[in-house]
């Protein structure tokens, strides 16, 4: 994407979070950018164009909350695993509240559109394909599964932290590891524990 497409993208995300579905609309966009009347709509021409470049661009900043280098080797074993896993988790829930929130709206309006279903469907997979993939690594006998399972834990925690009763208790990297551990820990059967 260009620097005008990253500035574009930003606003939206940025305009999700603050007003919610309603309040994205191109003019908005062009006003929280700082940009031209007519930008967005040069850039992304309907309504549903920006909203796939609202989704595309936070997929590109979640992929920034854990680096590629940051992710374990096979060779770290399950506490590489639990390390990185609580490193993404809690720099989500500490530095990036607003990119949750907007990735709410985002979900919430897919249900509602199936041409945009398909879009955040496919652009989610390059997460999930990787966390498989390690899954496996640690020894799952059943990775998709536990995958699954897994994200689906990360998502509670998280919408419990940035919009339900615990927004104003977020836990500490260690806490978050500890729980990451215990979830693992019975995912995998006993069979590892943090420390081998």
């Amino acid at each position: 994407m260009t620097a005008r497409a990253d500035l574009i993208a930003d606003a939206a995300l940025t305009l999700l979070a603050e007003r919610g579905m309603r309040g994205l609309t191109h003019r908005a966009v062009d006003e929280a950018a700082g940009l031209p009347q007519g930008s967005t709509s040069n850039y992304a021409r309907t309504r549903q164009a920006l909203l796939e470049t609202a989704v595309r661009r936070l997929a590109d900043r979640e992929a920034q909350v854990l680096t590629v280098e940051e992710m374990p080797v096979p060779a770290a074993g399950l506490d590489g695993l639990l390390d990185a896993l609580s490193l993404a988790l809690h720099r989500y829930l500490t530095g990036h509240r607003e990119l949750l929130v907007a990735r709410y709206e985002l979900g919430l309006e897919a249900t509602r559109r199936p041409e945009l279903r398909a879009f955040y469907d496919e652009t989610g997979r390059r997460f999930r394909e990787p966390l498989t993939a390690l899954m496996r690594g640690a020894g799952s006998p059943r990775p998709e599964w536990h995958t699954l399972s897994l994200v689906a834990w990360c998502e509670g925690l998280m919408f419990s932290c940035a919009v339900g009763s615990f927004h104003s208790a977020v836990p500490s990297a260690e806490e978050l590891r500890v729980g990451f551990g215990e979830l693992l820990d019975g995912m995998l059967g006993g069979r590892h524990t943090p420390g081998d």
